[in-house]
């Protein structure tokens, strides 16, 4: 007898997975960066792989967003082909993205629109943060498996992508490509990699393989068993080694796993893909089984080591944005940590692209920026007493274009944001 499932425990099982993952991170992303915070030995990235775990525990006692960029969502439904669909006004498609519209508006904890309707043109927000981006295939079964996943901006534009020649070697490819990547998609995380098939397969091969389990230190443990256990310990091992490090400050952990999926190809080629997976790691897996809708159970507090980041203010500076001068700033020396306190402008690409167009038609700027710094960040929105939501930096690099304008043509003195600067901007 067929598996039913309803419109009803598709869409609410999609909403409250989406919701759990933008303030739960996955228990074996904390064990393993764990394991990363107690064998690290730089202090910049200690002090960064401390700050992720505090702010990960907070986000899991508070259900608040890991991250203000809450994702592009990405869902992977197995379908069995002994389940019947039943009351669905539309199709599978509109039954998860009314999933993800529940899931980004729930008021209790509302995430991040981030979706633009139109890439190319107007860019308009959709407002819900849908459409998902979804893949089904049909399976022997009776239930239906799904994996959703909240991709960021920042890891998500760091995907690579090669046509190599049969005899060209991937972890040559992976070792030259991965320094090229910055430290905008936010390591320490996980690389997911596709090879064969064709160009698409190896994309959607090096996306879906990111669901799998992260268990590095148990396959270290125990051993290679076969050849890609073999790659994938030399590449998490050659990676680490080029010396990134948590947030890109250096250190030991660039990556907490790799991941690797493979598919039958064409002899005269080896299409490759690499797709980063960021610090937030957002992503679940559940099954409908027609006994209604899939909840998963949020996990326990004991499963955070006791780290608890604080600044250190013996060998901080303190800085008033109120009275900031270009003196204070040219100050600073690199490696210099900063408490900021008073009033910063903030703004992302799409306001430097209007403050570009209104200097080049001489029209007034709608703020003074004299004298000012920006933070580059897209907030979520507030709930509760909350007077911002979650507010973390944005990549810099994407700025890096209106830099020289900002600086010589509106008075601003300095600039917050996630990452290294590239060469237009220095």
């Amino acid at each position: 007898m067929p598996t039913t499932i309803t419109q009803a425990d598709l869409i609410e099982s999609v909403a409250a997975a989406l919701q759990y993952i933008s303030v739960y991170h996955p228990a074996d992303y904390i064990t393993h960066l764990a394991r990363a915070y107690q064998a690290e030995q730089g202090p910049a990235a200690k002090d960064a792989i401390a700050q992720i775990l505090t702010n990960s525990r907070m986000c899991a006692e508070g259900r608040r967003p890991i991250c203000q960029d809450t994702g592009i969502v990405n869902v992977f439904l197995k379908i069995g082909m002994n389940v019947r669909f039943e009351g669905f006004s539309g199709s599978i498609e509109d039954a998860v993205n009314e999933g993800v519209r529940r899931g980004y508006l729930d008021p209790v904890n509302k995430l991040r629109a981030s979706i633009v309707a139109d890439p190319q043109f107007e860019r308009r927000n959709t407002g819900d943060n849908t459409p998902a981006v979804i893949h089904m295939t049909v399976v022997p079964g009776d239930t239906v498996d799904v994996n959703v996943a909240a991709k960021g901006g920042g890891s998500e534009n760091k995907s690579k992508f090669a046509m190599l020649d049969p005899s060209d070697s991937l972890v040559d490819w992976v070792l030259k490509t991965v320094p090229t990547m910055g430290a905008g998609w936010c390591p320490p995380g996980m690389l997911g990699i596709g090879i064969g098939g064709t160009a698409e397969k190896a994309m959607l091969m090096a996306k879906e393989v990111l669901m799998e389990p992260i268990d590095m230190f148990d396959l270290l443990a125990r051993g290679p068993q076969n050849k890609f256990e073999e790659l994938r310990i030399e590449l998490f091992e050659k990676v680490n080694a080029l010396g990134i490090g948590a947030q890109g400050l250096g250190g030991l952990t660039t990556v907490l796993d790799v991941k690797i999926a493979s598919f039958p190809t064409h002899a005269a080629g080896k299409p490759v893909a690499m797709i980063p997976n960021c610090a937030a790691t957002r992503h679940a897996h559940f099954v409908l089984d027609g006994s209604g809708p899939a909840y998963l159970e949020p996990p326990s507090l004991d499963l955070w080591p006791d780290v608890h980041w604080a600044p250190d203010y013996n060998k901080s500076k303190k800085v008033d944005l109120n009275t900031l001068t270009r003196e204070q700033v040219a100050g600073w020396k690199p490696g210099d940590t900063l408490l900021l306190s008073g009033r910063m402008l903030t703004g992302r690409d799409a306001a430097h692209k209007r403050i570009q167009d209104m200097l080049a038609s001489g029209e007034p700027l709608p703020v003074d920026f004299n004298n000012r710094v920006i933070y580059y960040v897209g907030p979520v929105d507030p709930v509760r007493d909350e007077v911002v939501g979650p507010a973390g930096p944005t990549t810099a690099t994407r700025m890096d274009k209106f830099t020289e304008m900002m600086l010589a043509q509106t008075g601003l003195i300095a600039m917050i944001g996630k990452a290294e600067r590239g060469p237009v901007a220095i």
